[in-house]
């Protein structure tokens, strides 16, 4: 059995209405103590927090799941897919599951889902308490965002679609590369795994619709920053400054717009901490998450 197959066989899809439909989302529970909330990253899955899963569930409980066009859950075609749809998402399964007060773990695409989490706690339209966050690399400021040339290429209307009818593994695995550092460069197994959660349930036929949370993230910038920066929560920040998309330009902006908060410099990791260094990174999560 594959990583990525044990990961699944651990969780399961479960139905959430989202509006007025009915999804399948695969989800994740585990370990022990206060909820932990894992947001993951674009274009994988919550498969990406499997090395620090065992680890952070000895002291929280872990609650893991695929956004809606991500991993095991739906992929629905023919859908306008928003980060306003993946807040309300997690609401609906923190409800399911009972989650009164929970800390925040966010990575990438679910950095954007955090800041219109947090900017709903501010404005008291937040049900359950978030208590802290911790960031992952991501695009908490779109002005400085710098996209791959093959995600440009599924924003573009023309192009996005006829991306997704070729992908394959090959291609998606050459795409990814240059997110890792050269110090830590990814498995063929790694590869293989993030390839298999994206290409579930027809996943290459969305992706030109998933990349337009960049959009989102322009439209909505001054409302997630506002949240980001204002929120009177703890806030931690565990960053790869060789991150080609949103590295140690992006940190040095936090410092800036944070300066109070602790920012973990990571000299020798890209985009993806929790998969490039987690002997590293994972005990600083641990602390950060206290």
């Amino acid at each position: 059995m594959s990583r990525y197959a044990a990961w699944l066989a651990a969780g399961a899809r479960t139905q959430v209405m989202l509006g007025d439909a009915p999804r399948e989302i695969f989800v994740r529970t585990g370990g022990n103590g206060g909820w932990c909330t894992l947001l993951h990253g674009f274009p994988t899955s919550s498969f990406d927090w499997h090395h620090a899963w065992p680890v952070l569930a000895e002291e929280h409980r872990l609650l893991a799941f695929d956004f809606l066009g991500f991993g095991d859950s739906d992929k629905p075609v023919e859908h306008t897919y928003s980060i306003h749809e993946q807040a309300d998402l997690t609401e609906a399964l923190w409800r399911a599951h009972e989650v009164e007060r929970t800390v925040l773990l966010v990575h990438d695409y679910g950095v954007s889902v955090a800041q219109e989490l947090l900017a709903r706690q501010r404005d008291g339209a937040l049900a359950v308490a978030i208590e802290r966050v911790v960031f992952l690399n991501g695009g908490l400021y779109p002005e400085l965002h710098r996209p791959q040339p093959g995600q440009l290429l599924l924003l573009d209307p023309e192009t996005g679609p006829q991306i997704g009818k070729i992908m394959n593994a090959e291609t998606f695995g050459r795409s990814l590369l240059p997110t890792f550092s050269p110090a830590h460069p990814p498995s063929a197994e790694d590869l293989e795994d993030a390839w298999m959660s994206v290409e579930r349930h027809g996943g290459p036929a969305v992706a030109h619709l998933l990349i337009r949370y960049i959009r989102d993230r322009e439209r909505h910038r001054d409302r997630w920053v506002d949240a980001l920066e204002r929120s009177d929560l703890p806030r931690a920040f565990v960053w790869g400054m060789l991150d080609p998309v949103s590295g140690a330009h992006m940190a040095e902006r936090i410092a800036i717009g944070l300066p109070d908060a602790e920012l973990v410099r990571l000299d020798d990791v890209a985009h993806w901490p929790q998969l490039e260094a987690p002997g590293v990174v994972v005990p600083h999560l641990l602390r950060l998450l206290r």
